[in-house]
């Protein structure tokens, strides 16, 4: 936002001195001591004359210059005064909290505050809920004003902290003030400049959060041997120490250091005391195989690695020696008190445990402090442009590509996050998802910086987890979703006949209650390429209308009885978001009507940091992953001509923002590929553009992406028909006699399919169907099949959209699930293609 506290104070000592009759008159600090005079809080009037007066004052005549036109209030009538959601400040010198207030009709008048500084003062858009350091929303009980500006009220608490500095740089200001994430400074800068001011490379995130947090508890690890919590202040300090620990053990600016670990709070420290080295880290898990890890480690130029235990240090040793025994500095083993003498005795550089490296790096500050150093480090001064890590991509095709993201890429995603969820301090983020993966790392980044509380979990104690530590935000891969839906569906089906039909019925009818919701609010994406005429449109919306209310008792009625159990649950209280793959429509759909919880949906990429698209709160439009985040540009390509293609039409997807990657790793024919000379990003997606639809049914849907697929698992038949197999995959997973399908058939007549089947569920299924016929004999292979038959017919046909040439002929039921383990599925579990039909060459061969 383009906004400035100081021009908004200015104009209030302009006003002042009108309504005081001197011409001319009206200064910022006027507008400063009268802020104060009217704050409804005590002594807020002198902390902001004594401590923010002086400086403010200081702001230049040309910030001044960009002030609307004064108003004046009608002769004989003093303006009445309202307080403004979004502006109770927190001086961070004597953490006073600060309201201001100004004329009720200036704030309304045309010729008053314009409808962009209305905006940034939180009177008709908050600024985001509660940004750093805020403790607790306004109270609202005895403030006089309209019901949006309570709302507001209730959401929004902005406060003031200082921002971050270079060494040795001075603001020229003696108490200077910002409001990260918000746009408000008082230089006049205003937008992402100025947060840019306080977060100029990431670790500065970490100095600001302790600062404003301070002894929150910013990680919780339960699982972690002993259990650990770490407040902010000790978190901070914590990647200090590990900086620089590296830094005495022989690590310098620019080089590289591999991490390889799993979730832990550790590999959080690791991982940021890298980057306050000016260390660059190649992450991935430890749970690879050890030859690929030895490639990462290799093509990264890596002069020491960071692994999660010995375990994986010895099973690393023989493939780094197959590649030559590189030379490395020294390995940090996270996990244990020691290492084993026989480990140290055949690896032929030096190993030092996680606490060896604390110990080190704060013996280290501590004498650097008598020197009065400012920072206790000799950390070398880290650019926004600098390379902050490699991430090895876990491609469905082909070797990894290291990804090369700068500070600048992932503090785009910490600063403009707040667009789509305005997390809340004290809140808690339960942590499932590989921390090196970009989708969880961002997320992490981004909440904590919110002063988010982090607590990791893992495959093992995730459900328990859920209720023990019920999260208010959950960020999880949609394989993650779809568990939880099973789960939800496995319990139903066990509840008596009786219930299981009354709670179809509600679900039928909460489904549709859900439609008419939507195209009531205008998000009903799917009509949004359709052309109607006002008349039918109109009469669609009001249709939709009267449905919905109707329905709406009964829809509460169902949240009692049978939703409300559900959700608790499940222990998710505010917001989930989905994204590092494609969402089955049918689990999208599922938790909009059963857990009645928003379900946000977003789209990204390692290459673009990653978020590029999300949907919003209040515009959570099905079957899309939402409008662009801030400072991104989407659009739609013809795939053969690269021409652009209009609104609602299906091409290439390419997108540009400050997000996406510097390049791949010493592969610059690869980023030359994909990122061309204006630097729009190839994403390899299909997909389109909403277009800004006149149907009111899809009316607020405009400039939303919708994915139809990748362009590279584009399946094409020897008829021509390309088939996108994508969809048809999560039709058919909708069977709860399926676990896992991929299909195939490039140049062949018809569509084939590799399933892993859900084994105790076929069983019982199939041996009910035989007991229906009389036939008590066990089921046989045929029978297995013939059900399989029966649910690819029952979930891909006309009936639901599919097309002729989408129908699934031959099958081959595997016995071998697609795991991480056996190398059939990338980290964040999506499949990959190429290695699954590699190993099943003879049984896809055989199909046709």
């Amino acid at each position: 936002m383009d906004h400035r506290l100081p021009s908004t104070l200015t104009m209030m000592g302009r006003h002042l001195a009108q309504m005081s009759g001197r011409v001319g008159g009206g200064s910022l600090a006027e507008g400063v001591e009268w802020m104060g005079m009217t704050s409804s809080l005590p002594s807020s009037g002198a902390c902001l004359a004594n401590c923010a007066g002086p400086s403010l004052a200081r702001e230049s005549a040309a910030t001044q210059g960009r002030l609307p036109p004064l108003w004046t209030p009608p002769p004989g009538r003093t303006p009445s005064l309202r307080p403004l959601a979004g502006l109770r400040q927190r001086c961070h010198r004597c953490r006073q909290h600060l309201r201001i207030a100004v004329p009720r009709a200036a704030a309304r008048q045309p010729g008053g505050l314009g409808r962009a500084q209305q905006q940034a003062l939180g009177e008709r858009r908050t600024l985001g809920a509660r940004p750093l350091g805020a403790r607790q929303p306004l109270g609202i009980g005895r403030d006089r004003v309209g019901m949006r500006s309570r709302r507001a009220l209730k959401k929004t608490a902005c406060v003031m902290e200082p921002p971050k500095m270079e060494k040795g740089e001075s603001s020229g200001l003696d108490h200077e003030l910002v409001v990260p994430g918000s746009g408000l400074t008082p230089s006049g800068t205003g937008g992402p400049d100025s947060v840019k001011d306080a977060w100029k490379v990431l670790p500065d995130v970490w100095e600001v959060a302790a600062s404003a947090y301070g002894d929150d508890v910013a990680i919780l690890d339960p699982h972690f041997n002993p259990p650990t919590q770490f407040t902010f202040k000790e978190l901070a300090e914590s990647i200090l120490d590990f900086g620089e620990g590296i830094r005495v053990f022989g690590m310098n600016k620019g080089e590289t250091i591999s991490l390889f670990s799993e979730n832990s709070h550790r590999w959080l420290i690791a991982d940021q005391g890298a980057m306050v080295a000016g260390v660059i880290d190649a992450v991935r898990g430890a749970k690879a195989p050890p030859q690929e890890l030895a490639h990462i480690f290799c093509h990264s130029d890596s002069s020491a690695m960071v692994l999660e235990n010995e375990e994986l240090l010895e099973k690393l040793l023989p493939h780094l020696e197959s590649k030559g025994s590189p030379n490395v500095k020294f390995a940090v083993v996270l996990k244990g008190d020691d290492v084993r003498e026989e480990i140290r005795a055949k690896t032929p550089f030096p190993i030092h445990t996680y606490a060896e490296i604390i110990a080190a790096g704060h013996a280290s500050r501590q004498a650097l402090a008598v020197t009065n150093r400012a920072d206790n480090s000799q950390a070398p001064s880290v650019r926004p442009d600098d390379v902050a890590t490699l991430v090895y991509t876990s491609g469905t095709t082909g070797n990894p590509k290291g990804v090369m993201l700068t500070h600048e890429n992932l503090l785009h995603q910490v600063k403009n996050l707040v667009d789509v969820i305005q997390p809340e301090q004290k809140r808690t983020l339960l942590s499932i998802l590989p921390p090196w993966h970009m989708y969880e790392r961002s997320a992490e980044y981004f909440f904590m910086s919110h002063g988010g509380r982090l607590v990791y979990s893992n495959v093992q104690n995730f459900k328990d987890d859920l209720t023990r530590y019920p999260p208010d935000y959950f960020v999880a891969v949609p394989l993650v979703f779809d568990v939880l839906y099973n789960g939800v569906q496995k319990r139903l089906a066990s509840a008596s006949a009786t219930r299981q039909k009354i709670a179809a019925i509600l679900m039928a009818i909460s489904k549709k209650y859900q439609q008419s919701k939507r195209v009531w609010e205008g998000l009903a994406i799917a009509v949004s390429r359709q052309a109607r005429n006002s008349v039918h449109s109109f009469g669609e919306w009001l249709v939709a209308g009267i449905v919905m209310m109707l329905l709406r008792p009964l829809n509460r009625l169902a949240q009692v009885l049978v939703y409300r159990k559900i959700r608790l649950a499940l222990g998710i209280t505010t917001v989930a978001i989905s994204g590092g793959g494609s969402l089955a429509p049918h689990v999208d759909e599922f938790f909009q009507i059963i857990i009645g919880l928003p379900l946000l949906n977003g789209y990204g990429l390692t290459e673009t940091s990653p978020v590029l698209t999300a949907r919003r709160i209040n515009a959570n439009a099905l079957g899309s992953v939402g409008p662009p985040v801030p400072f991104t540009e989407v659009k739609v390509v013809d795939p053969v001509t690269g021409e652009s293609m209009p609104d609602g039409v299906k091409g290439l997807v390419k997108v540009k923002g400050p997000q996406v990657m510097k390049g791949y790793y010493k592969n610059p024919a690869g980023t030359i590929a994909i990122i061309d000379e204006d630097g729009w990003f190839d994403t390899g997606d299909l997909g389109w553009i909403s277009p800004k639809s006149k149907n009111l049914a899809s009316r607020n849907c405009g400039g939303m992406l919708v994915l139809e697929g990748r362009a590279k698992d584009t399946i094409v038949l020897s008829s021509g028909e390309n088939v996108e197999p994508g969809p048809l995959e999560e039709a058919i997973l909708k069977s709860n006699l399926i676990s896992q399908v991929m299909l195939v058939g490039q140049d062949q007549r018809k569509i084939g399919a590799l399933i892993v089947s859900n084994k105790e569920e076929l069983h019982a299924a199939a041996v009910a169907h035989k007991l229906s016929q009389g036939d008590n004999s066990p089921p046989a292979e045929n029978d297995y099949r013939e059900l399989i038959r029966q649910e690819l017919r029952k979930c891909v046909n006309s009936s639901k959209g599919f097309r002729t040439q989408d129908s699934v002929g031959p099958f081959v039921l595997i016995d071998e699930p697609f795991s991480i383990e056996n190398g059939m599925l990338t980290a964040t579990m999506k499949m990959k293609r190429d290695v699954i039909s590699d190993k099943y060459a003879d049984k896809i061969k055989a199909l046709f």
